[in-house]
């Protein structure tokens, strides 16, 4: 049977191919998409997700708008990565297929509730305040979710938004803390691992050589995403880090990293959003999450092409 999973998304360029190799892939039964804000407001996410979902001519997948702003904190955007719609780079039209009228918050409760226990994966690709928001509700749910599976901060590699925190926990840090707390299954991508994912000219040349919307769509996406990280890093081309978690699903053996406590940083200015990331061991807080420190990038690639081609 596939997998069902929800994926809460705040797309971003690197989500849009995450949905993408979900959508194509039939171990697993995408139940809904849930928007938050991150990389760009929520009424961009929203529409981001159902252009992601036409792309696909997968009009079936419901989305759900979900929160607009992090639980405690102003909302911080990263527009300068993305550019100003989010999906910067392919000319996409305006989605014609509707939003949900429930919120996410509601949709991840009543489908975590409604479903046998332990057969749900949230899979979480932005800020963690749309989870975070149904667990603070239904603390019920961490043991309903089969597993969260997200991607997420850094320990060697540390920070892409200060020196010290990865964008995603960095935006709502009091949302990743109640998850990182919350005691259901855990597995997170970093930094560390997503950053060996790199879209090469010649990785990019086979998406687009795939010569179907979705895989001109996709290099034009990298075409544009990229900018950023060549210019930061002096790296050979994009991380795709959100697809990393869709991967992860389809092919385990293509990642390692081992079982570590990890705790948010919540109170300072200087480190707002760091993943504590204790893997060496050297305390004595129980373990909390499997942390992903390697991917195989030949392997990931060859699957995401892969499943590209599968496109009209």
């Amino acid at each position: 049977m596939a997998r069902k999973i929800i994926i809460d998304t705040d797309p971003g360029q690197d989500d849009a191919v995450a949905i993408l190799l979900a959508l194509a892939s039939p171990e697993l039964d995408v139940m809904g998409i849930t928007a938050v804000a991150g990389n760009v407001p929520l009424d961009l996410t929203a529409k981001n997700a159902r252009i992601v979902c036409e792309l696909a001519d997968r009009t079936d997948v419901p989305v759900f708008a979900g929160c607009d702003a992090p639980l405690k904190r102003p909302l911080v955007t990263a527009e300068h990565v993305h550019g100003r719609t989010g999906l910067d780079g392919p000319i996409l039209p305006d989605p014609a297929m509707p939003l949900q009228d429930d919120h996410a918050v509601d949709f991840l409760i009543d489908t975590l509730r409604r479903e046998p226990a332990g057969s749900v994966t949230l899979c979480p690709l932005g800020p963690l305040t749309n989870i975070a928001t149904a667990l603070t509700r239904a603390p019920d749910l961490a043991e309903k979710v089969q597993e969260i599976v997200l991607m997420g901060g850094a320990y060697f590699e540390v920070g892409n938004i200060t020196p010290a925190a990865e964008f995603n926990i960095y935006v709502d840090p009091e949302a990743a803390e109640i998850v990182f707390r919350a005691g259901a299954p855990l597995t997170v991508l970093p930094l560390d691992a997503t950053h060996k994912a790199l879209v090469t000219t010649a990785r990019n040349d086979a998406f687009r050589n795939l010569g179907t919307p979705v895989g001109v769509a996709v290099a034009e996406m990298t075409d544009f995403f990229e900018r950023f990280d060549k210019d930061k890093y002096g790296s050979e081309g994009a991380p795709l880090h959100d697809p990393c978690v869709t991967a992860y699903l389809l092919r385990p053996d293509l990642f390692s990293g081992r079982e570590i406590n990890v705790e948010i940083e919540t109170v300072s200015d200087l480190t707002r959003g760091m993943t504590v990331a204790d893997w060496w061991g050297v305390t004595d807080r129980p373990r909390n999450a499997r942390f992903i420190g390697d991917v195989e990038p030949d392997g990931f690639f060859a699957l995401l092409t892969d499943r590209l081609a599968t496109y009209a």
